[in-house]
């Protein structure tokens, strides 16, 4: 069976990567606008009410404006967008986390953020089994390649050879935030302090613990057993094995769709640092659509995806 798929923001970032991966699937069969057509509400509506399934890859406003285009018809939605991400009705796409089943019977799926995707894929186990307090102020640390930022932020990169680190979100408040809140299951937003650095894609996702000043808290070993067994059934997410003394984001690392999760721990168990390494373009945005996606059709999970 072939499903009909449309994608729209296909020029954009996300939009191109899944593109690409969806040309080469025979399953799919992609509705596809022309210059003249994409940016017409006429021709994008009559695009959602033919197809099987689409996938937005649009600014918040833009998603909104697009769910609106497609009410009426029969279409099932991924909105790569932040729009929906905490939105009544709509089923976040972790299926990690959220069940395989939900992503795979839902109508109108959020796909996580980059930065919650390592936030979330660390914390919310060990919070849901109570061996890390849901009322502790947490604080996350997080790199990303400059692809995460859109056309706009990978021609400053290229253009200015001289940017070594690029800070942001000093206002607080990001949007990623409420999203790690709730999916974490968070008494207290998170204090996010996300970064860019000059690399095309790769991420680097990590929350530092003080366990020696939780009042529940499971030691190093009780939380790297927990995140084993939690992930011990997925092709995509899982923990490593080794410690090493240094973690390395390279800016030649090609695409992937892999999450690989660390547990570091102080030889007093006083500390922890809990790190996720991704590709900010694979599992923190098309290879999350395109998993979710698979599911939805009643495909093979890992059917398109780069392991």
């Amino acid at each position: 069976m072939t499903h009909t798929l449309f994608i729209d923001g296909a020029a954009g970032t996300t939009g191109l990567e899944i593109a690409q991966r969806m040309a080469a699937r025979p399953e799919f069969e992609l509705l596809i606008l022309d210059d003249t057509q994409r940016k017409s509400a006429a021709a994008r509506r009559d695009a959602y009410h033919a197809a099987d399934f689409a996938v937005l890859c649009l600014p918040d406003e833009a998603a909104v404006e697009a769910v609106a285009l497609a009410e009426g018809s029969k279409v099932r939605i991924i909105d790569a967008s932040s729009a929906h991400r905490t939105a009544p009705g709509w089923t976040y796409g972790f299926p990690e986390l959220i069940g395989r089943d939900r992503v795979a019977a839902a109508a109108r799926v959020s796909n996580p953020g980059c930065y919650p995707t390592g936030f979330l894929a660390l914390l919310a186990p060990l919070i849901r089994q109570g061996l890390l307090p849901g009322d502790w102020p947490y604080t996350c640390h997080a790199v990303s390649g400059f692809s995460g930022g859109g056309k706009a932020l990978i021609e400053r990169f290229e253009a200015d050879g001289d940017i070594a680190y690029r800070d942001y979100g000093l206002a607080m408040g990001h949007k990623h935030v409420p999203e790690m809140q709730e999916y974490a299951g968070l008494a207290h937003a998170p204090l996010f302090a996300p970064a860019v650095v000059p690399a095309h894609r790769g991420m680097v996702v990590e929350v530092p613990l003080h366990l020696g000043m939780m009042k529940r808290a499971a030691p190093t070993d009780g939380l790297r057993d927990h995140l084993r067994h939690f992930y011990a059934d997925s092709l995509v997410v899982r923990l490593n094995e080794e410690t090493p003394d240094e973690l390395l984001l390279r800016g030649s690392a090609r695409p992937n769709d892999r999450l690989e999760l660390y547990v570091f721990g102080s030889k007093d168990g006083n500390q922890a640092r809990l790190v996720a390494m991704l590709d900010n373009l694979g599992k923190g945005a098309s290879g999350a659509a395109v998993q979710s996606l698979n599911l939805m059709a009643g495909l093979e999970e890992t059917a398109g995806l780069m392991l």
